[in-house]
């Protein structure tokens, strides 16, 4: 395999699990936040959420990065 393979591959696979985790993530938000009231002010993530949102970064930034390599290499 060349790496222009293997960052294909890279590429495909860090963007599926990165649009798992996307949908993985729950909303802060419920329908009452859309017209003002919202009854949570500030909320920290902690858990799997925390969790979920590390995976979430780190996985967009291989995405980007793979894709940069992708036009580079030859």
């Amino acid at each position: 395999m060349h790496i222009a393979e293997i960052l294909q591959y890279v590429t495909l696979g860090s963007g599926i699990l990165m649009i798992i985790c996307i949908l993985l993530q729950q909303r802060g938000a419920s329908l009452g936040a859309g017209f003002g009231s919202s009854g949570e002010l500030y909320t920290t993530r902690r858990g799997l959420d925390k969790s979920l949102f590390d995976a979430t970064v780190v996985l967009s930034v291989v995405f980007v990065v793979s894709i940069l390599g992708t036009i580079l290499v030859p």
